[in-house]
Parts: C-alpha cells; sequence; structure tokens
C-alpha cells in the first residue's frame, strides 16, 4: 500500500484519467486541487486506488483555539 498525494497522482495520470481511477468526477477532482484539500491517494495491492482527506480533528476553521487533552 502506497500513499500519494492527490497533485502528485494528478500530474503522473492526467486530471481526467485519475478522476476515473477515484470513482469521481473531473470537476470534484479539480476544484479538490484548486482549493488545497488535502487529499492522499492509496495505491492497493490489487491495483485499485481510494483516497482520503487530512483534517484536523475536530475540524475545526482556522480562527478555532487548540484543545488540551488531559
Amino acid at each position: 500500500m502506497e500513499r500519494i498525494p492527490l497533485a502528485d497522482f494528478c500530474e503522473v495520470h492526467g486530471q481526467t484519467t485519475a478522476a476515473k481511477k477515484l470513482n469521481i468526477t473531473q470537476g470534484a477532482l479539480s476544484k479538490a486541487l484548486r482549493i488545497g484539500r488535502k487529499v492522499d491517494v492509496i495505491a492497493h495491492c490489487d491495483g485499485s486506488f481510494s483516497a482520503e482527506e487530512i483534517k484536523p480533528f475536530p475540524s475545526q476553521s482556522q480562527g478555532s483555539r487548540d484543545i488540551e487533552v488531559a
């Protein structure tokens, strides 16, 4: 299993092919790249691909405060 940043995956495969491999539209992929979403593509051993978005927990806006864990 290999993790690849979405932008790098698109550079190698092109946006149209990358979108087909991830089973999403090219428009959705283009928007994710344009707004800077932090998405990793996972290349599975069987040749399939999936994607995971990396977000802070809990999902907060930029102006939010840090949470202390006891």
